[in-house]
């Protein structure tokens, strides 16, 4: 993680919730340009802690990417616990997606939805 430690220690001394930046700020506090796929696919700035290595460094920091425009190439770092904090809009989606979808799915007690089903997908005929 040498390459990204620049933009852990910055991110870890910032007292903000927020921290909004561009991508070029971020690569110049690397000092170094960011990959091409940083440009290209919204999933490299993912806060998944296996996606790269950089983003072990905004996680260990204690924040979170949010807000990614990649058109406008730039984002929020958001404090990780405030990200999750009870009334902010990304905080218990899945509470409320399942309360939204109650009583719309019905599974019979005993049954094993991992059971194959003997159903052929085209994709499994290809």
């Amino acid at each position: 993680m040498a390459k990204y430690e620049p933009l852990k220690v910055f991110l870890a001394a910032r007292k903000d919730g927020e921290v909004p930046m561009t991508f070029a700020e971020i690569a110049s506090i690397i000092g170094a340009p960011l990959p091409p796929v940083a440009f290209k696919h919204r999933a490299w700035w993912s806060n998944n802690p296996s996606n790269s290595v950089i983003t072990s460094a905004w996680l260990d920091a204690g924040y979170k990417t949010a807000h990614v425009d990649m058109g406008s190439q730039k984002l929020v770092f958001r404090r990780a616990d405030e990200a999750e904090a009870p009334g902010h809009a990304s905080a218990g989606w899945l509470e409320r997606l399942r309360a939204k979808m109650a009583g719309t799915v019905q599974v019979a007690p005993g049954w094993d939805l991992t059971n194959p089903t003997g159903e052929v997908w085209d994709a499994e005929r290809e």
